[in-house]
């Protein structure tokens, strides 16, 4: 059954109130026009609850505008959501990728997750080419998918709104890697579902790292928004040592947009639950309002939070990942590098649920202290155990 504006209806009920479907919820395809935006494929998804959010085909399939009832919960950058063919990936020494950073999410990968990087290219059998250099955060996000399929499917009296698409990394003497993605928001729903899965599609071993950088913004976002993790420990900040409490924030509450903020990075070790789930939320109490980000343990086992509350970019970014912030070359020293032979494949989960009121915050909290209750002063001492990645072929 749907549960649509108060009340519980079946397919006949909602087909009797509406021409169609389009009336209260669906996917629609529509092409941006202007700026630097111009030229990108967009679907925008609308749930009939409230919900409102945009996936763009050229950018990943990544997650742009969200909101619910018109209260934003995705971040909006001054780079707007750039078209790809403007990017220039080695740019800026690397740091091009902020030129394209906006939105919900980003994918961060399929070979590289983090700070710019020179590893070794050996795997790939091409004498000429001895190492490959990575920008900041790989090259994903930025690469147009091939949509398969969009649109409604009922199933009895349920109705599922859906987007699939397969985004490839691929290059010659090189790694040949394809994302295969699929979105999917039940109509009445408050949550957002994604299903990845990366496969190697060349006949060379490619290495594979993976995450999900998910920002938050206003107003979820705002003085004394709280950040809501099962955090048994804190492993790591940037920012660790003489300027661990500079700036007076801590990792917990939320403060006003700053002047000069210098962005904070901490590394959490999240527990999960029975079923292998890790929690994660940024609440607003004020408002009622709050995003929920569900990964699973076994697939993103490292958890980054971002801070960057520096005035005209005001966001905080929830970010699990396959690997530690170390990043690629330690990944590979540690013997943590996944690599993936031909056909070999990882698949990855996210639920992306709107908390909407005191009551869905209070569950929210509930599930996630269940599981650990996380550190109550807001500068705990960063142990530096990065616990060994297991599962890595």
């Amino acid at each position: 059954m749907v549960e649509l504006y108060g009340k519980t209806l079946s397919r006949r009920q909602v087909s009797e109130r509406s021409g169609m479907l389009s009336q209260f919820a669906g996917v629609r395809l529509m092409t941006l026009g202007d700026g630097v935006e111009r030229g990108i494929r967009m679907l925008e998804f609308r749930t009939g609850s409230g919900l409102r959010f945009t996936a763009l085909v050229d950018r990943a399939l990544d997650i742009a505008d969200c909101d619910f009832k018109g209260q934003a919960i995705g971040w909006h950058s001054p780079s707007g959501f750039r078209h790809p063919g403007l990017h220039e990936y080695e740019g800026e020494e690397g740091l091009a990728w902020a030129r394209s950073f906006s939105g919900l999410l980003l994918t961060c990968g399929l070979d590289h997750i983090l700070f710019m990087d020179e590893v070794p290219a050996d795997s790939y059998n091409y004498p000429p080419k001895k190492t490959v250099r990575h920008s900041l955060h790989g090259r994903v996000s930025t690469i147009p998918a091939r949509l398969t399929g969009y649109g409604e499917a009922w199933d009895g009296d349920r109705c599922v709104l859906w987007a699939e698409a397969i985004v490839q990394q691929s290059t010659v003497f090189g790694e040949d890697l394809h994302l295969l993605r699929r979105i999917e928001a039940d109509v009445g729903g408050n949550e957002i579902r994604l299903s990845d899965r990366v496969v190697n599609h060349g006949f060379n071993r490619a290495p594979h790292m993976y995450f999900y950088h998910i920002n938050v913004s206003h107003p979820v976002l705002d003085e004394g928004s709280r950040y809501l993790a099962p955090i048994r420990d804190v492993v790591w900040a940037g920012h660790a040592g003489e300027r661990y409490e500079a700036q007076k924030v801590g990792y917990r509450t939320v403060p006003a947009p700053q002047l000069g903020f210098k962005e904070q990075v901490w590394q959490h070790e999240l527990g999960a639950d029975a079923d292998g789930d890790v929690p994660v939320a940024v609440v607003n109490d004020r408002l009622g309002l709050g995003l929920e980000v569900v990964t699973r343990k076994d697939q993103l086992p490292c958890a980054y939070e971002w801070q960057n509350f520096q005035a005209g970019q005001y966001a905080l970014g929830i970010e699990p990942s396959t690997h530690h912030v170390l990043g690629n070359l330690a990944a590979r020293e540690r013997g943590e590098m996944i690599w993936l032979e031909h056909g070999e494949s990882r698949s990855y989960n996210a639920v992306f649920r709107v908390l909407d009121g005191a009551g869905d915050i209070s569950a929210a909290e509930s599930r996630i202290a269940a599981i650990a209750r996380q550190p109550q002063q807001d500068y705990p001492q960063p142990s530096g155990n990065f616990p060994v990645l297991g599962g890595r072929s």
